[in-house]
């Protein structure tokens, strides 16, 4: 039988052992990057973990929004409350084409990918060339949007999602830009240009002071101003105008019905009453949401909280079941619909230690189970 690296294990573990463990994992997450080409433009991919151990190992693939790349991701990654999931997965985090911190232009003579190329053909590519056949994704905004529609079209390959503020219908609160910003006069991408008109009106719902108003986080609103400085704002300007082009999928998210989903905003959020009929139309039986109270985005201002929703909802895809989370609690930051337990995404069955932190066998034959149904 093979050895799990348990809680127990470390106690009776001697201080050169334990220093041993820690040095592997230390070496296991360090970050790798790889520029990959999709046919849509090349994508820059920050590794960590090692794709060697992916048969072993719970693999998360992330995408980020508007005004975002991998570095919204992997800096929640890094939170010490997610050190020891860290620890035991591998984690892909895909910038979009040109939204690498200092990328060059997107070249002129090339078309940037709709929002459905980009989960039908970018994500896709991605996998093929680390050769990882399944992933749990990991979205947020429009990153959310594109998971979503990587797992219609690619559905055995995906094994479950977590996705911040999705949005599945067509334009709506950003089509606010043509009335409040150039009096409609300017196509709404090429007003979308500012950090501060992404922060305010993408992350907010608001361009009427948001940053500078007295009730505004201005630590998260000067973090965000950072993060989207360090994007080439042409590139995000084409991002911005591919996911304000997407069309309705809402009539297709009733179409996932082999895949566990997590659904989480915060309640401060603009997005949070889309994102609860979002779950209105899903399958209540692979589907929970999770509300975290008093807060805008729940990746910076809620680690915690989200971190154990995660470990939670992993467990219950049969990934890291020896683990237990031990950092802090934000009791203030529940919600009805997304106590701790996760309802029926917790844990289905009792595992070997032989399968403890691997996927549950009848979960890798998706393709066999849609071929029945």
């Amino acid at each position: 039988m093979a050895s799990t690296d348990t809680p127990e294990d470390s106690q009776n573990s001697n201080p050169q052992q334990q220093q041993q463990t820690t040095d592997a994992r230390n070496t296991s997450t360090e970050v790798r990057k790889q520029e990959i080409e999709t046919g849509y433009g090349n994508v820059l991919v920050h590794i960590q973990g090692d794709l060697a151990d992916k048969d072993k190992k719970a693999v998360f693939l992330t995408v980020h929004d508007i005004g975002n790349n991998h570095s919204s991701f992997q800096d929640f990654i890094d939170q010490p409350c997610m050190s020891e999931v860290k620890a035991r997965s591998i984690f892909i985090h895909v910038d979009l084409p040109g939204q690498s911190d200092g990328a060059p232009d997107f070249p002129d003579d090339a078309t940037f990918p709709t929002v459905q190329q980009m989960g039908e053909n970018v994500i896709p590519a991605v996998l093929d060339a680390l050769k990882v056949n399944l992933i749990v994704g990991l979205g947020e905004g429009a990153g959310a949007n594109v998971l979503v529609r990587f797992a219609l079209a690619h559905t055995s390959r995906v094994l479950g999602l977590l996705l911040v503020h999705l949005v599945s219908a067509g334009v709506g609160m950003l089509e606010k830009l043509k009335d409040t910003l150039g009096g409609g006069k300017r196509r709404p991408s090429e007003a979308f240009g500012t950090p501060d008109q992404v922060i305010a009106l993408h992350r907010f719902g608001s361009t009427s002071g948001q940053l500078g108003s007295p009730g505004a986080n201005l630590a998260l609103s000067d973090a965000y101003r950072r993060r989207v400085a360090c994007l080439n704002p042409k590139n995000l300007r084409k991002y911005v105008e591919a996911y304000m082009n997407r069309k309705d999928i809402s009539d297709k998210l009733i179409g996932i019905k082999t895949l566990d989903v997590l659904l989480v905003a915060g309640s401060k959020s603009p997005y949070l009453q889309g994102v609860v009929s979002i779950h209105g139309k899903m399958d209540k039986g692979k589907t929970a949401l999770l509300k975290i109270d008093d807060v805008v985005d729940p990746i910076c201002e809620a680690p915690e909280k989200l971190a154990q929703s995660l470990l939670l909802f992993v467990k219950g895809l049969g990934y890291l079941t020896s683990l237990t989370y031990a950092g802090r609690t934000r009791t203030s930051s529940g919600s009805d619909e997304g106590k701790p337990s996760l309802g029926n995404l917790g844990r289905r069955n009792t595992l070997t230690m032989q399968e403890y932190d691997m996927p549950k066998p009848r979960r890798l034959s998706l393709a066999a189970s849609e071929a029945k149904e």
